[in-house]
């Protein structure tokens, strides 16, 4: 295991415990600027004062902040105001993890590739055994998976279409040779 997949299983340790805040508690339905100007008995003229601004746009705040249209700035700006700290993490989705982007990912790659090769071969009259396909997505999942960089997030497209339908081929081959024997 080298150092990049090291660092990919201790993040994934990290934001298994925000993922278990997210889950247990979100954002409140009025944001996060109301929820606690509220809970502090700190009026919107208080908070504006604080912050330099106008009640008006301090309601303008919560509503972006309610929407999603609130920049990281604001939001640290207003966390300070109210005697806070902005803590913020992007997460994995759901129960996800960065072992599992990764996989499902590589999965995607290999499948468009495999299947790319397998039509290819078809139109050949060279249809090739459901198993063994399965087999070279696995072999190519792997091997996606051990060589991660950068182009991984790249489009789909195979680099080099005739290596990978050689590989399919010597499998085939192979295969039907050592069923004959």
């Amino acid at each position: 295991m080298n150092n990049q997949w090291l660092t990919i299983k201790q993040l994934d340790q990290q934001l298994k415990e925000w993922q278990a805040l997210n889950k247990k508690y979100g954002k409140p339905r009025a944001g996060w600027i109301k929820t606690l100007r509220v809970a502090l008995s700190m009026s919107a003229e208080q908070l504006a004062r604080r912050l330099g601004l106008t009640r008006g746009r301090i309601n303008q705040l919560e509503n972006a902040e309610v929407h999603d249209a609130i920049t990281l700035r604001t939001l640290k700006e207003a966390a300070n105001a109210l005697g806070c700290e902005l803590v913020y993490a992007i997460i994995p989705k759901g129960d996800s993890s960065l072992e599992n982007i990764i996989r499902t990912r590589a999965e995607e790659i290999a499948k468009e590739r495999v299947e790319r090769v397998a039509h290819s071969m078809s139109l050949e009259a060279q249809s090739v055994d459901p198993n063994i396909l399965e087999n070279q997505k696995e072999e190519l999942v792997k091997n996606l998976i051990e060589h991660l960089n950068k182009k991984f997030w790249d489009s789909i497209e195979e680099k080099n279409p005739t290596t990978l339908a050689k590989n399919i081929t010597r499998i085939f081959k192979d295969d039907t040779l050592n069923k004959k024997k």
